[in-house]
């Protein structure tokens, strides 16, 4: 290492992690998620690929004199190297905001009965204010990634909260209904949600430690579905319709003040800003990977933008995963509108039935602390074998305990929603936070599993099952009304649960498939073999270490 290009050593047991570091979910850390297609070979990778991963594994003095920085040259000025007390302040104003934006998707469905009185509208055209919402959220959550790339965490998470509170401003000035469908329209298109959110995670934890940060991040995201109808169900009976959105206001404007107060995390930005001031102070030839790289061209952002839907409809994994994680997410929606008649059988208040999403909230907490087992043993044997000891369908290890919740919570909830005399209505409260407990299973395992299955892909996959869950959520707010009425002559109610359960076993079955299969499924995947070569190349390049076989790691 020239002595120009920095003075910080990083121990030699960094090093290996941060030469073969994968990225996270809506950060493309290494640039084969970001524009390259694994299927190119010969000179044209070599100047493509390889040349663009300077930034993880290359660097050094170049032939027209410029000293490239290397992330080992400047790690203690990067986020993985901000204190922990930092780190963890940094994602907690991260979920404050995954939190406001999942809130500004739920609250709204309280207020459907007010629209109607308000406007004469019927309830299921004032649906659309909730599911266009959510579908927009979806495209919104993709679009919003490559800048963040490019520009920096912090400009667009703030442009985009900026944008979202101007809407929700609108929606509660709106002078009918029709302009609430527009600004809510804008509002998802305008949400930045989890393609940025857990790409923090990616800036600041090393893989070997990101596990508790991911489960953390993922509690927000279902946390904030179900604080919507809680507040909600205050605000409909003591507000008007109009503090429905002066709320998502109130909230959206508090997390962005919190977030100015948040630095930037992501690499590439942090490391321009050094070699700038580098030059600066007189070191005229040190420039960042991405200064010396360039722009991506027009073709790498649309592939980049594109890659997240390739994905999903050509990965087997991409596709079956998202969906059961799509459908566990649309069933918080669907419960919108069947909590109304369910618990109207026991008189329930509008106050009530916002607090009877709280077992649902109490699942979601059961389902976190669960996973803090695993995530300690598995980053136990990554620090002690290296991040590729384990398989990555050890990952959904858990979830094969946790999935069947989904059905057994469903066929619960159906038979007891009888109402009284029948049943109590504590019942179906305890099902639905069985539903709870494999909703946060179903997002955190499959979460874990593409990033460990995809590397340098995860970005892509995990914005596939990011864009369903949104997407199939957005549709459950059309369907889940008259389902709930109108399917079969005789208990509608406990009929329509009884069909998602058995919905629910279908996509569920893939979990078990991969969880032995995936080996074989992943060797068919152009995606998840250009990373198991690169692999191979880091194990014959990189420092020797004696992995076990799997049997022993488990052991461990």
């Amino acid at each position: 290492m020239a002595p120009a290009v920095g003075t910080e050593k990083i121990n030699e047991k960094r090093q290996p992690l941060n030469a073969s570091r994968s990225s996270d979910a809506g950060s493309d850390r290494t640039v084969a998620d970001n524009g390259i297609n694994p299927e190119k070979k010969g000179k044209e990778q070599d100047s493509g690929t390889l040349g663009r991963m300077v930034s993880r594994t290359g660097g050094g003095q170049r032939e027209d004199g410029k000293v490239v920085l290397l992330e080992r040259d400047v790690y203690d000025q990067l986020g993985f190297s901000f204190s922990r007390r930092k780190k963890w302040w940094i994602l907690s104003v991260i979920f404050a905001i995954q939190c406001s934006m999942n809130l500004n998707a739920g609250i709204i469905g309280s207020a459907i009965s007010q629209f109607e009185d308000e406007f004469g509208i019927t309830a299921q055209y004032a649906r659309l204010a909730q599911g266009l919402f959510l579908i927009c959220y979806a495209f919104g959550c993709e679009l919003w990634a490559p800048g963040s790339e490019e520009f920096g965490r912090w400009p667009i998470m703030q442009v985009s909260l900026f944008l979202v509170n101007i809407w929700a401003l609108g929606c509660a000035l709106a002078p009918n209904f029709d302009a609430i469908i527009a600004f809510r329209i804008l509002g998802g298109f305008s949400s930045a949600g989890g393609s940025v959110t857990l790409a923090y995670i990616a800036d600041m934890f090393e893989p070997e430690h990101q596990g508790h940060a991911v489960a953390f991040v993922v509690l927000s995201s279902v946390g904030g579905s179900v604080l919507g109808p809680i507040v909600g169900g205050f605000q409909a009976n003591f507000l008007s319709w109009r503090w429905n959105f002066w709320l998502q206001l109130i909230f959206g404007g508090a997390v962005q003040i919190l977030h100015f107060f948040t630095p930037e995390t992501k690499v590439s930005v942090l490391m321009k800003r050094i070699a700038r001031k580098r030059r600066a102070a007189g070191e005229t030839n040190i420039y960042a990977p991405d200064e010396v790289r360039g722009k991506p061209s027009f073709k790498e952002i649309i592939q980049t933008i594109a890659r997240p839907f390739i994905m999903f409809a050509t990965e087997p994994i991409v596709l079956c995963l998202s969906l059961l994680s799509g459908f566990s997410d649309a069933l918080i929606f669907t419960f919108l509108e069947a909590f109304g008649p369910v618990f109207g059988q026991w008189s329930f208040s509008t106050i009530a039935l916002g607090l009877a999403f709280v077992p649902i909230a109490i699942g979601y907490f059961i389902s976190y602390f669960s996973f803090f087992p695993f995530i300690r043993k598995n980053e136990k044997i990554m620090q002690k074998y290296g991040l590729n000891a384990l398989q990555p369908e050890k990952r959904l290890y858990w979830l094969l305990y946790t999935a069947p919740c989904l059905s057994i919570g469903l066929f619960g909830f159906a038979w007891t929603s009888l109402g009284p005399p029948h049943v109590h209505w504590i019942a179906p409260l305890i099902f639905s936070a069985i539903v709870g407990i494999a909703n946060y299973a179903i997002y955190m395992a499959t979460i874990d599993y593409m990033i460990a299955a995809y590397g340098p892909y995860s970005a892509s996959a995990t914005g596939g099952n990011g864009f369903a869950r949104d997407f199939l959520a957005g549709i459950a707010t059309f369907y889940a009304s008259p389902l709930y009425s109108n399917l079969g002559r005789s208990n509608p109610l406990e009929w329509a649960s009884t069909l998602l359960g058995f919905l629910a076993i279908l996509v569920t079955i893939p979990i078990y498939i991969f969880y032995w299969k995936g080996p074989a499924i992943r060797e068919r995947s152009k995606f998840a073999m250009s990373l198991s070569s690169e692999k191979e190349a880091n194990r014959a390049t990189g420092p020797k270490k004696d992995i076990p076989a799997q049997e022993q790691i488990e052991d461990a």
